[in-house]
């Protein structure tokens, strides 16, 4: 078994429809260093490609394969010591192998060799649809639930962030990272 990569690294998780990604770039605006999400980058470049979200989404085992290669490999490549806040981390990706009904295994041995210095979980806000969102509000508390038992089941206490604003929640986060 590898050494654990110890990092500064905050990362943001929750449901879809918690608010990460505007708080993301209210932190972001503010001047700290951030990571955006992976599973939103991969799918806006299929949507370049032309391709329709339910194709991407169709075969959920190369989907989510391809989200968890890709998140492995960024943070492969951030420096450790920065203080970084990530919109997700690899445990996201248990929860989403686990719901999708895929092995979770191999996303369980890379998280164990990873060390996060904080784990904000957002609570969920009104559910709102958008373009990349597949999810209905019945999954989005499932996938809270499965994000929670992933990091708790590494070891990470669980920060969470209640409903607030942006900027009270950008605060919330600054003041325990």
């Amino acid at each position: 078994m590898s050494a654990v990569r110890r990092t500064q690294w905050r990362i943001i998780t929750g449901a879809p429809c918690s608010g990460k990604t505007a708080v993301i770039a209210e932190l972001s605006r503010r001047g700290h260093p951030v990571v955006a999400e992976t599973a939103r980058a991969v799918i806006d470049r299929e949507l370049a490609r032309g391709r329709r979200l339910e194709e991407i989404k169709a075969d959920a085992a190369a989907f989510e394969g391809q989200i968890f290669r890709t998140k492995l490999e960024l943070e492969s490549r951030l420096p450790a010591e920065e203080p970084l806040f990530l919109d997700r981390g690899l445990p996201d990706s248990i929860a989403y192998y686990t719901l999708e009904g895929l092995d979770p295994r191999e996303p369980l041995r890379h998280s164990r060799r990873i060390a996060y210095r904080r784990v904000f979980l957002f609570e969920r806000l009104e559910f709102l649809k958008d373009p990349v969102r597949s999810e209905d509000p019945q999954t989005a508390a499932r996938i809270e639930r499965l994000i929670a038992e992933a990091y708790g089941r590494l070891g990470y206490p669980i920060v969470r962030v209640p409903v607030l604003s942006i900027a009270e929640r950008a605060e919330f986060v600054l003041a325990r990272a």
